[in-house]
């Protein structure tokens, strides 16, 4: 039997590569980090195809990614913070697996990723940047089923819940 995915989307710094790593170790599954992928397949940091050939060129590369990766079983995939500017990718998600947005306040965000150099929208006043990002995707997150707000979670506990959704899903 084929297991479903397992998608986590949600806003940058919000947990999606560490709690995928959790949830990989714990299932056996596969984990794939869609930037990663991105980065390995074009010889370049995601900053540098930003910079280089613009984020409509990284929205095309994730496109089909997403396209690739959804015809996949058996996956933890963990998405990058953009990927739901584009409902198809959802939608295609939503058929493949169990798709949980992850949540976080700002001041969360902003430590979490302070220090990140790897954030091409984030430049200048990397605050300012994440409240105006995230009040711009808020609608587009908060339109997926299932959510987690990961402030005061542990990555464990994190896991934990959606190991509990994916098991409610799979009896459904």
């Amino acid at each position: 039997m084929n297991k479903r995915n397992i998608i986590l989307v949600g806003f940058m710094g919000t947990g999606k590569t560490v709690t995928g790593g959790v949830l990989a170790r714990r299932t056996g599954m596969k984990l794939v980090d869609m930037d990663t992928l991105i980065a390995e397949h074009r010889g370049k940091t995601i900053p540098e195809i930003f910079a280089q050939d613009g984020e409509p060129a990284f929205r095309v590369l994730e496109r089909e990614l997403v396209k690739e990766l959804s015809a996949c079983n058996g996956l933890i995939i963990s998405t990058g913070g953009g990927v739901v500017l584009n409902p198809d990718n959802i939608a295609d998600f939503e058929k493949s697996g169990l798709v949980v947005c992850l949540t976080a306040s700002p001041d969360v965000i902003f430590q979490r990723v302070e220090k990140d150099t790897n954030r091409p929208l984030l430049s200048g006043d990397k605050k300012a940047q994440i409240c105006a990002l995230l009040e711009k995707r808020r609608p587009l997150y908060a339109a997926i089923a299932h959510g987690i707000h990961t402030d005061g979670l542990t990555d464990e506990q994190t896991a934990d819940r959606i190991l509990e959704l994916y098991a409610l899903e799979s009896c459904g």
